[in-house]
């Protein structure tokens, strides 16, 4: 059984666009999960530990204005396009297209005011929340009036986030949840006791900007072979690594399967990834620097916590060789993700 409250959770300023900002609330007997209707963003999953003990895993604010200012996507949808695109440029139908460039040279995670900084309208369902915008033609530079939903549902141990969009005009799409996990609980000082491991034979190397070169390179033999559960801290200290920001290349198919898997040893606390995306992008909080006073006054240092975004992969729209990212009128985008959390 999964009982859903919602409740308010604060207003956004009128510089903000004005605006009540929704909690929903949706607990199971082991998993509870809070989630805003400013960004879709999950504010809060409380999981249990082996011995039955409740933990939030999610880094995040207590506050609305933790969120309204500039952090980096706690918990949010991110959207037109996850991920980077090259020069924030690409080239449709003979049309060149220019977005906003918020990371560098590039193009993040939608641009100035991505899909993380807006209010989408709620529906309550009997096992969780949809919600609704309309992104209109020319928002941050894409074409096509795009209507989007995001789904949670919870059953049991397990959280899927569905996404569905409809275009006007063809566009890229990629969308994603950007939630920052500790499985030992939000604030707990780093991740190099979770053991980690990506079902992934080939993985994406990037330039000094972080976009993929283009190469699609197999793990094996090299440090992004994560196949087999390593522990990553040990990991990263065996290969040099200062962390990962990559995306790994799944298995093709419109079904879903198990991609990753998160054990953290002190806590039993397990976290299965599950999607119908053709990548995943692997991320442990490199530029995270202690900076940002989070939820109960916790700070977030590097490496305190890690994402397994599941998405398209990055700069898809500037390089054909990659899946299709563009989303055609009369088509439907439709990818889901399941989070299922267990104790070992």
């Amino acid at each position: 059984m999964t009982t859903v409250r919602r409740e308010a959770f604060g207003r956004m300023s009128p510089e903000e666009g004005g605006g009540e900002v929704e909690k929903f609330v949706l607990q199971s007997d082991s998993v509870r999960v809070e989630i805003l209707s400013f960004g879709c963003i999950i504010t809060t999953l409380e999981t249990k530990d082996r011995d039955g003990q409740f933990s939030d895993v999610v880094l995040g604010f207590d506050t609305l204005e933790g969120y309204t200012r500039k952090h980096p996507f706690f918990g949010a949808v991110v959207g037109r396009v996850a991920n980077r695109i090259a020069n924030g440029r690409f080239t449709l139908d003979g049309k060149e297209y220019q977005l906003f460039l918020n990371n560098g040279p590039n193009s993040l995670h939608g641009g100035a005011k991505g899909f993380d900084k807006v209010l989408w309208s709620p529906q309550v369902l009997p096992n969780g929340v949809r919600f609704f915008r309309l992104s209109p033609d020319g928002e941050e530079g894409y074409p096509g009036d795009l209507k989007v939903w995001v789904t949670y549902t919870l059953s049991g141990r397990e959280l899927a986030i569905n996404y569905q969009a409809q275009t006007s005009k063809t566009t890229p799409i990629s969308l994603t949840n950007h939630a920052y996990f500790n499985l030992a609980g939000q604030g707990s000082r780093d991740v190099y006791d979770h053991e980690i491991s990506i079902e992934a034979d080939s993985y994406l190397p990037v330039d000094d900007t972080k976009i993929p070169t283009g190469e699609v390179a197999a793990v094996q033999g090299t440090g992004f072979d994560l196949r087999q559960p390593v522990e990553l801290g040990k990991h990263l200290q065996k290969f040099h690594l200062d962390g990962f920001d990559h995306n790994f290349c799944l298995h093709q198919g419109q079904d879903r399967r198990l991609v990753a898997r998160v054990f953290h040893p002190p806590t039993g606390r397990t976290m299965e990834v599950h999607t119908t995306q053709p990548g995943i992008q692997f991320y442990t909080g490199n530029n995270l620097d202690g900076s940002l006073k989070g939820k109960g006054a916790a700070t977030y240092p590097k490496h305190s916590a890690f994402c397994l975004e599941t998405q398209n992969w990055p700069d898809a729209v500037n390089k054909p060789h990659f899946p299709n990212v563009l989303l055609h009128p009369g088509e439907e985008y439709n990818h889901t993700t399941w989070l299922v959390f267990n104790t070992a």
